[in-house]
């Protein structure tokens, strides 16, 4: 037992030196240094560099994992979530299954106008409750709610809703949403995993893509809280990950609104002053 607790004693002695900074020379141990982090630029035009050195597939995916800060005040968090964003450059031909539903006729033409693969009313809560019909996307008018109760607990967080914009009158601008969209979720409570791009893309729209989806997850935490995203990699099918720094790809609006915060700040205590100054006058 003594010899035990000496070697606990000595293993909690032994602190792991801390990280150097760039290495000298191109073979090194990762662990002694810290991981470096690039501009977007530079690291979009890494990836393709390396799809060409290592004759990978030149149209292959462009992935970003988002590591989140979900801590609030008061021992609270932001509670796991998902979205659909719709990008400025749309990487694959691929569309979704979007079910709508309606029991208006002329919302029903414009529904199955603009895309949408099924059409129906309350006929359909029946065949979704047997899993005779699944849709990757659920969207309905307001008016036709109160008959969808019966699908609440089987659709869960796919039941049509304001918040997630799958429930409203503007139909087209929904089903474009839900058709073209890319949907992301948070994994293992912090984590989001998703793509983005393909690498064959010029590098300009990669980047207007994982700005795009950046500013969307930005969203779900107010700016008050301190920044939403932690860590930023970004990496293609083949690649390695690269860590990417977020100056630049935050959205501008948290500055500005902590700015904003701060002359509140300072103008409140010119008046605490003035008034301070007018009492002892």
């Amino acid at each position: 037992q003594k010899t035990k607790q000496e070697d606990k004693k000595k293993k909690q002695a032994t602190r792991r030196r801390p990280l150097m900074s760039k290495p000298v020379d191109d073979v090194y141990l990762t662990w002694l240094y810290e991981r470096p982090s690039y501009d977007v630029e530079e690291a979009v035009g890494m990836l393709k560099k390396f799809q060409e050195l290592d004759f990978t597939y030149p149209k292959q995916f462009v992935y970003i994992n988002v590591f989140l800060d979900m801590a609030l005040q008061k021992k609270k968090k932001v509670e796991p979530f998902a979205s659909t964003v719709l990008l400025p450059y749309r990487f694959t031909d691929e569309t979704n299954k979007v079910l709508f539903f309606t029991e208006n006729e002329q919302e029903a033409e414009i529904a199955r106008d603009n895309g949408a693969a099924i059409v129906g009313g309350i006929e359909l809560i029946k065949w979704i409750l047997e899993d005779e019909i699944q849709a990757d996307f659920y969207v309905a008018v307001p008016a036709i709610m109160p008959k969808l109760i019966p699908l609440r607990s089987k659709l869960k967080r796919k039941y049509p809703s304001t918040r997630r914009n799958s429930l409203g009158h503007d139909i087209p601008k929904m089903l474009q949403l839900f058709r073209e969209g890319l949907e992301y979720v948070v994994q293992d409570e912090r984590v989001i995993k998703t793509r983005i791009a393909r690498l064959d893309m010029p590098t300009e729209q990669i980047i207007a893509n994982l700005k795009t989806v950046i500013h969307d997850i930005c969203t779900f935490k107010p700016s008050t809280y301190g920044p939403f995203v932690q860590k930023l990699v970004i990496r293609s099918s083949t690649s390695e990950g690269l860590m990417l720094n977020l100056d630049g790809i935050l959205p501008q609006v948290e500055k500005a609104e902590e700015e904003e915060e701060e002359k509140d700040k300072n103008s409140e205590d010119d008046e605490a002053e003035q008034v301070q100054e007018s009492v002892s006058t």
